[in-house]
């Protein structure tokens, strides 16, 4: 029975003394069902001197649903002779279950009623709970290990990495905000920390891979204010009982996991994939004209984009820990050659390619999904929109406009307005007899385009300037148009993907990147393939100052990678790009 199902039909109180046989049998039932409670935990959840309630609950199909409430709210419940703990104990008890974790957007969808499908999981870097089919599960939201709501496993774990987190994960029984929470004290969940991921990063002046502990954590940690009342784009992207399935997959979150069927050690996994791809992007991508190619963009450019499909390249999980002590290693093998070319940055300044590993390197065959462009989807591959400009009739224009049987407000193309003008300048007998590029201003052009210092000194204009200052004075509007979908028209001018550069606190730099949604681009899925790419910790959170707006940060200067990724990968053109100007300048030979 999924928690949507269970609305109110009757209710019944009736006391429950903590310290009588029923009291008694409730905590011997806890303490069963839920054995990682110690005899503290359980005697402090169904107390022995403080008054229980039982409520009964009828679901729509009759089901009876019994809840056991202490302090005026739900603590537990019982279904089918199962027993559940509601939102209010496991915020008390956050690891009384295993948790699994999914983005805020995906929220409103489970208290909507819909399961929780496995591509709508976050996987951490230390891997997913390991449950069985019909294990009872806590699900939390990114960046707060409160729960949020309780489901059943539909599968196993190994079953759930088997399938590459593909179909349903988890039978939703009980929501924060669902009606067995509104029936207590209608509470926030608490802000609990997530456990500590050992989330990778650059350091910008050494290059390495190092652990930033001010941006350890949850590595894409996504905050969600309230829904997007305009178009519902983010939660188009991440929410619906169909659209769960591709919730994190646009995000760029993939099974992270190794191959189960290896027998060999996680380490010696990561090891091989590392050398993998590290032959791969030396025989298929670097080219002689590349050198020297800065280490961590050798990385994030060129191993990541050679690691197969469901696989991901993970450098602190192998024994290497570190890049530099990994391509030291490949130096050593006289592959390659390393110099520091600039204090504290090191280049790839040579390559052997006749060197024995990499010419008997067999490249593996692309599968046909690894030739999408965003990173960590299955889905069809980003293509851009084609955005057209377009111009308003203000009302101080509309005079301008009418003959044409156009009003305040409506919106036109550049070349409509050109053949307004000129039909009226024809009709009304505007066009100097004497030269025939220039227009003579009746009384509706002067006061639609004339500045007021201008109204008695300027009588005729050229066709150019003439049609320059009517679209200067029209109302900016524009149309965007995604593939397969029907074209949208808004006011204003679109704003273009700013980037820029901010100091933090510990006086690193980080990049930040806004407005991605007006183009059609999931912050989340950006965000997932920087960090990738970048190997450096990265955060989604709402923008300041912007409705339903999300930002990516990405530590380090990532400027570079940011404008390979937009123009080169995303074909976006470059006009709607601002702050590319801002990327490090590239190291030189001394």
């Amino acid at each position: 029975m999924g928690h949507r199902k269970l609305r109110l039909w009757e209710k019944r109180d009736l006391l429950l003394a903590g310290e009588t046989d029923g009291g008694r049998k409730l905590r011997a039932d806890v303490a069963a069902a839920f054995p990682t409670l110690g005899t503290d935990q359980v005697s402090a959840l169904v107390p022995g001197k403080e008054e229980l309630n039982i409520v009964k609950l009828y679901a729509h199909r009759g089901d009876a649903v019994t809840v056991y409430v202490c302090g005026g709210n739900p603590i537990l419940f019982e279904l089918e002779k199962n027993l559940y703990p509601t939102v209010y104990t496991l915020w008390s008890y956050p690891d009384l279950l295993p948790t699994f974790t999914t983005w805020p957007v995906v929220l409103e969808k489970l208290v909507g009623g819909a399961d929780l499908m496995l591509p709508g999981l976050v996987v951490p870097p230390a891997g997913l709970p390991q449950v069985q089919k019909g294990d009872l599960c806590a699900i939390a939201l990114v960046g707060n290990r409160a729960p949020v709501a309780i489901g059943v496993a539909a599968m196993s774990t190994a079953e759930m990495l088997t399938s590459g987190l593909k179909g349903r994960g988890f039978s939703v029984l009980h929501t924060y905000q669902d009606h067995l929470w509104r029936s207590g004290d209608k509470s926030s969940p608490p802000s609990l920390a997530p456990p500590a991921l050992d989330a990778p990063d650059v350091d910008e002046e050494k290059g390495s891979v190092q652990a930033d502990p001010a941006l350890q954590g949850d590595m894409r940690r996504l905050t969600l204010e309230g829904e997007d009342k305009e178009n519902g784009e983010v939660q188009q992207q991440m929410c619906g009982e169909k659209s769960l399935s591709e919730a994190t997959e646009d995000a760029g979150v993939r099974g992270l996991n190794p191959d189960p069927t290896d027998s060999k050690t996680l380490q010696e996994q990561m090891d091989e994939l590392l050398q993998r791809c590290f032959l791969h992007a030396l025989k298929c991508q670097v080219k002689k004209a590349d050198l020297p190619l800065l280490t961590s963009t050798f990385l994030g450019s060129h191993m990541f984009s050679c690691c197969p499909e469901g696989r991901q390249l993970d450098i602190k999980k192998s024994s290497y820990k570190k890049l530099s002590k990994f391509l030291q290693h490949m130096q050593q093998e006289q592959m390659i050659q390393v110099e520091e070319l600039s204090r504290g940055v090191e280049s790839i300044v040579a390559v052997d390619w006749r060197h024995p590993r990499i010419t008997s390197f067999v490249i593996p065959e692309p599968s046909p999904t690894s030739q999408t462009i965003q990173e960590g989807s299955r889905e069809q591959p980003y293509h851009p929109p084609d955005i057209k400009p377009l111009y308003c009739v203000p009302a101080s224009m509309t005079l301008l406009f009418q003959e044409s049987g156009h009003k305040k407000g409506s919106v036109l193309e550049g070349r409509e307005v050109r053949t307004i003008i000129v039909n009226y300048a024809k009709k009304n007998d505007l066009v100097d007899a004497n030269n025939k590029n220039l227009v003579k201003l009746d009384p509706i052009l002067c006061d639609c385009i004339l500045e007021k210092n201008e109204q008695h000194t300027v009588v005729k204009l050229p066709w150019d300037s003439l049609l320059t200052r009517c679209l200067e004075r029209l109302q900016p509007a524009y149309q965007v148009t995604f593939p397969g979908q029907e074209p949208i028209v808004k006011k204003g001018k679109i704003c273009p993907i700013n980037i820029t550069l901010a100091q933090r606190a510990s006086n690193k730099k980080v990049t930040v990147v806004r407005n991605l949604e007006a183009y059609g681009l999931d912050p989340c899925s950006v965000a997932a393939v920087l960090q990738q790419r970048c190997q450096a910790s990265t955060t989604v959170t709402p923008a300041p100052g912007a409705k339903d707006s999300l930002q990516v940060q990405v530590q380090g200067n990532q400027i570079h990678h940011l404008s390979r990724l937009l123009l080169e990968d995303y074909q976006l053109p470059r006009k709607y790009i601002q702050g590319l100007e801002k990327a490090p300048k590239p190291s030189k030979k001394k």
